[in-house]
């Protein structure tokens, strides 16, 4: 199932926390090589889930994490701005109808499907937060990974080729694309709008994920 979960509530979740930022390190940095920092603990963390950020993870029946992403809005530190202005010329990527997705992470194992069942639950939050856009730095090569999951991003500018190229993408979220998703995901829109519920009582909120 999917969770929401904002980083001030990890510590009522410690399996699926802990898992999620194990998996964090084994992605990225023991199969990927990225520059990130694994503590002593075998946990992938940076400055920016310190920031209260929105966490969405699929948990699985055992209660470890499966997959998951981070959202954050674009008013505050975000990756791309703070990292990744060569890739739009400069130019800052700052709205509040626009959060960054980053730390986008499968488990190793993890079932066919989550991927695009976490990519369906951001869209939960795009259509009750009031978001128009998640913008994110990916590999370059990934756009055709998405365009298959049915969300391809508009690509908004790339450095390098082949499988070492990055790009800043934007991503939009509208019926069409849900229909598509949720059929990759094999999560119904239904599901995934009763996964939202659990997490957030069945109101919908506009909370900046930075408040405690």
């Amino acid at each position: 199932m999917i969770r929401f979960i904002y980083a001030a509530d990890l510590h009522a979740y410690p399996l699926l926390a802990n898992t999620m930022f194990r998996d964090r390190a084994e992605q990225f940095k023991t199969r990927h090589n990225w520059d990130v920092t694994v503590d002593e603990d075998g946990y992938e963390r940076d400055e920016y889930d310190r920031d209260n950020p929105l966490y969405i993870i699929w948990e699985n029946a055992d209660g470890t994490h499966g997959g998951s992403l981070r959202l954050m809005p674009t008013m505050g530190p975000t990756m791309v701005n703070d990292h990744f202005l060569h890739l739009t010329d400069g130019v800052r990527i700052e709205s509040p109808l626009i959060w960054e997705c980053t730390r986008f992470c499968l488990a190793k194992g993890s079932r066919p499907g989550v991927a695009a069942a976490l990519m369906l639950a951001g869209g939960e939050i795009m259509q009750e937060f009031g978001v128009d856009h998640f913008v994110g730095v990916i590999f370059a090569h990934m756009v055709r990974v998405f365009r298959r999951i049915g969300s391809e991003p508009e690509v908004l500018g790339t450095e390098g080729e082949g499988r070492d190229g990055i790009s800043v993408a934007l991503w939009e979220f509208t019926p069409e694309i849900q229909a598509r998703v949720a059929k990759t995901a094999g999560v119904t829109p239904e599901l995934s709008r009763h996964w939202f519920d659990l997490s957030f009582g069945g109101a919908t909120t506009s909370t900046d994920v930075r408040a405690a």
